[in-house]
């Protein structure tokens, strides 16, 4: 098996995600996944794929991410991360798919609209 490369997106954060067989060693943009992702609950979300599908030591990733805050590459990168794992072996589908990680989360942040404060927020009203 060679190197697999999958992108996932949330948000507007992007991640690349290159697999190999190898050890469970995670790097993300150069650094160890501890380092970057501080918290256990991001930990917990980016390794969410390999344990439902009992995969934790046997692949090596390497993860460039771009974009948006350290919440939304987190699931930029499980979402990336589960395509990987299906395209490893399609078995690994039927544990990923009622979980919801194949599903491209399409929220995105209203834009700002003219003549008002933010999205839905207006400037205050003053009738005299």
């Amino acid at each position: 098996m060679e190197v697999i490369h999958k992108i996932g997106r949330r948000k507007t954060a992007v991640a690349r995600v290159y697999v190999t067989p190898g050890k469970g060693n995670i790097t993300v943009n150069k650094r160890d996944l501890a380092d970057y992702f501080s918290t256990g609950t991001l930990q917990y979300k980016v390794k969410q794929p390999f344990a439902l599908t009992n995969n934790e030591d046997s692949y090596d990733v390497k993860v460039n991410v771009y974009g948006g805050g350290i919440t939304g590459q987190a699931e930029a990168v499980r979402l990336a991360l589960s395509r990987a794992m299906c395209e490893i072996d399609e078995e690994n589908r039927l544990a990923l798919k009622p979980e919801g990680l194949l599903t491209r989360d399409p929220r995105m942040v209203e834009r700002k609209k003219f003549g008002q404060k933010k999205a839905r927020k207006k400037f205050q009203f003053s009738k005299r």
